[in-house]
């Protein structure tokens, strides 16, 4: 049987607009390619840090150091410096109090900045103007950093307390063994400076983070019984592991099961810890990262097993948690779910490329930070799988592939998700699948038909709103599932897995510690996939438009079905999409089709000729449910 598409034009084009031409928001110029790529003036600055920190768990109190060198690749001479201060977040006239749709009743006091100075030419230090404004602050310095490798360093001497549960992403907690500390955004750190907005200086709101990449030494000063989690790799395991520690420690580099470092059983034993008494320093360090975290307790059971990555390289996963957590039910399977997560977005996506990958159990939970997560206590079974896999994949989104999430959440968030939805189909051959992200039917249901209510409601958001201009009810809906679930629409229904997969891969490797922005991502999925997308990106993230096809009717040539059949289907609403269109003929045979989201440039009623010899039975649009048509109920015709 051969399919012919009519040519004749059939009512007004529904898809007249989604086909307009489309301008997107970041120009093709010599630093960004028309292909997606970096072009071949693509400049970046570099921000590399030595912090020495002291944490006070009699005061709730953080004090440090810091040495900021910092690398202007830009074309432009900077004659100053914008960092962020994420810790005056949680002051009481912070901005973010303001804008919060809850009312927030604790606050700390934020930074207390002690000192900054820069040093000279000779390496001597001199004071230097500053401004501290909201979560930012501006140094001003005596002669700008000269354009094209000029670098200064800042000399930044600092404390805070740290803000109890109602820190969200960084705080501490109190369990049966002792208080957890998870310390994050603990420094006065670079703001990007970038081709798209020269300093970006958007202050820290509700929505995450945007920095610059570079290497980190850091040294962190805790009671000599407690454990440190961090970022990297530690560098003095001699000073702050017992032999028995550094042994299992050893094992585990080379184990695919999963080996106790320090047992429940070891908890509050002094002998577990090489000290005892005073303080014990804990020094890590970490290449190409933008960020880097820690943790602190004397309540954490440690487990660890080796990660095995492409190219026989290897890593290392570990837990950290506290008894509350333990048990086989709950986090004594957290290392696993970590290593084969690594696993499997490196061998589908790119290689992970840190020393090891940890999860720590404490009161921030689900929060993400290169080399390190912060999950929850209670977190158990799937929840647990769920939320680690999702956490370490934000490794690839925005802590590898360098996304702005202070403007475009939906890029690191919905990349994420995305990419969870793969590994959860494979962990144990889909134990804990499917993943689904929607708050309307969490964890079960039709993707297509739990996004519905997001594009019916008048509300909503569009994809490309701010990251902080989206309400909180649905920041998840739009900024987590329906940004990925237009990738999955993208690869499974738009280009393909074949196609879709090469060019995901290309733009991640082209993309890796650089800041790639939304129109670098369409423009490489056009360029590399061989295909004019325009109606898509306009239709599903510049705008909430709907999807309706249907059948409307079916008959035959000269009224005889050995002759053919004419079947006319109709798109009711903005949205296009190519679809699958199913024949049933008398004889029990079936036939496919697709229609292509081209079928609606100019028309919104198309005709297919169906060179068939057989009755039709009926006819279906989308037999497999897998695009979002709002009305399912015109997407059969049955044939009498």
């Amino acid at each position: 049987m051969s399919l012919l598409l009519t040519l004749g034009l059939v009512g007004l084009s529904a898809g007249a607009e989604a086909f307009a031409p489309l301008t997107l928001p970041e120009p093709v110029n010599r630093y960004r390619s028309s292909n997606g790529a970096p072009g071949p003036d693509y400049w970046q600055n570099r921000a590399d840090y030595e912090i020495h920190a002291t944490l006070d768990t009699t005061r709730k109190e953080l004090s440090a150091t810091e040495v900021i060198t910092y690398t202007n690749r830009s074309p432009d001479a900077l004659p100053s410096l914008w960092l962020q201060l994420d810790q005056n977040t949680y002051r009481a006239d912070a901005r973010s109090v303001a804008a919060d749709e809850e009312v927030r009743k604790e606050f700390t006091t934020g930074y207390s900045i002690d000192a900054v100075s820069i040093e000279t030419a000779k390496g001597r230090e001199s004071k230097v103007e500053y401004v501290v404004s909201d979560t930012r602050m501006q140094v001003r310095l005596p002669q700008p950093v000269r354009a094209s490798g000029g670098s200064v360093r800042v000399h930044i001497k600092y404390h805070y307390t740290i803000p109890g549960l109602f820190g969200g992403r960084t705080s501490w907690t109190t369990t049966k063994n002792g208080e957890i500390y998870d310390i994050a955004q603990w420094y006065p750190r670079m703001a990007v400076y970038d081709d798209l907005h020269g300093w970006d200086t958007l202050p820290y709101m509700a929505q995450e983070f945007y920095c610059e990449y570079g290497s980190f030494d850091y040294f962190v000063t805790v009671p000599w019984d407690m454990l440190v989690a961090g970022s990297g790799a530690l560098q003095n395991p001699e000073q702050v592991l017992t032999a028995t520690q550094r042994a299992r420690l050893e094992q585990a580099r080379s184990s695919d099961a999963t080996v106790a470092i320090r047992t429940e059983a070891e908890l509050g034993d002094a002998a577990s810890r090489p000290a005892h008494e005073g303080t014990s320093t804990w020094h890590y360090h970490m290449d190409n990262t933008r960020d880097v975290v820690f943790s602190a307790s004397r309540a954490f059971i440690w487990d660890a097993a080796r990660i095995r990555l492409p190219e026989n390289r290897s890593s290392l996963a570990m837990s950290f948690y506290p008894v509350e957590s333990a048990g086989d039910a709950a986090w004594g399977h957290s290392t696993e779910y970590l290593k084969h997560a690594v696993e499997e977005f490196s061998r589908r996506w790119y290689p992970y490329p840190y020393p090891a990958a940890v999860n720590v159990a404490g009161g921030s939970s689900g929060m993400e930070y290169p080399g390190l997560l912060f999950d929850g206590i209670e977190d158990k079974g799937k929840a647990l799988f769920w939320i680690t896999a999702h956490e370490i994949g934000h490794t690839w989104f925005p802590m590898i592939v360098g996304f702005n999430e202070r403007r475009n959440a939906w890029m690191d968030e919905g990349f994420n998700t995305f990419i969870d939805i793969y590994e959860s189909d494979v962990f144990r051959n889909g134990a804990f699948g499917p993943k689904r992200d929607s708050e309307y039917a969490p964890g079960g249901g039709n993707p297509v038909d739990e996004i519905l209510p997001i594009l019916a409601d008048p509300a909503a958001p569009v994809i490309m709103t701010r990251a902080d201009a989206v309400l909180e009810k649905y920041r998840h809906p739009v900024t987590y599932f329906k940004s990925a679930l237009g990738l999955v629409l993208l690869r499974e229904q738009i280009l393909g897995p074949e196609r879709f997969d090469w060019v995901f891969r290309r733009f991640i490797r082209d993309w890796a510690f650089r800041h790639p922005a939304p129109s670098d991502f369409f423009r490489a999925m056009e360029s590399e996939g061989g295909e004019d997308l325009s109606w898509f990106w306009r239709g599903w993230y510049f705008n909430n438009w709907t999807l309706d096809l249907a059948v409307k009717s079916v008959a035959y040539q000269d009224g005889n079905p050995a002759k053919g059949a004419l079947l006319t289907f109709q798109n009711l609403d903005p949205l296009v999409l190519p679809a699958t269109v199913q024949i049933e003929f008398k004889d029990g045979s079936r036939k496919r089709l697709r229609l292509p989201a081209e079928t609606w440039m100019l028309k919104s009623v198309a005709t297919l000729y169906v060179d068939s010899t057989q009755p039709i039975v009926s006819v279906t649009v989308d037999p497999q449910h897998v695009i979002p048509d709002k009305d399912r109920t015109n997407n059969v015709l049955t044939v009498k």
